[in-house]
């Protein structure tokens, strides 16, 4: 199954690591270097052009993927309870 993060972005639900509020994590140190190696890496990818609210991290393949969504961390857990196979 998939969840939908926002805009034309899907992740496989079996892919992801974990969902993270976007304002709270970014004071982190460890975040913030996450963040900065995807980015270098070009593992960030942008489910939104507008300022996002939520981090997911995915691996896929044995690669590091960091989507950043549009969507709150609560309506992306929302999606994620929804779906069928619950």
């Amino acid at each position: 199954m998939y969840l939908h993060l926002g805009g034309d972005t899907v992740v496989e639900c079996g892919d992801i690591v974990g969902i993270f509020d976007l304002d709270n994590t970014t004071a982190s140190l460890h975040t913030r270097r996450l963040l900065s190696r995807a980015q270098k890496n070009g593992a960030v990818i942008a489910a939104t052009d507008d300022i996002p609210r939520s981090v997911v991290l995915c691996t896929a393949g044995g690669q590091e993927r960091v989507y950043l969504s549009l969507l709150s961390t609560a309506a992306l857990l929302r999606r994620l309870d929804e779906e069928p196979w619950k």
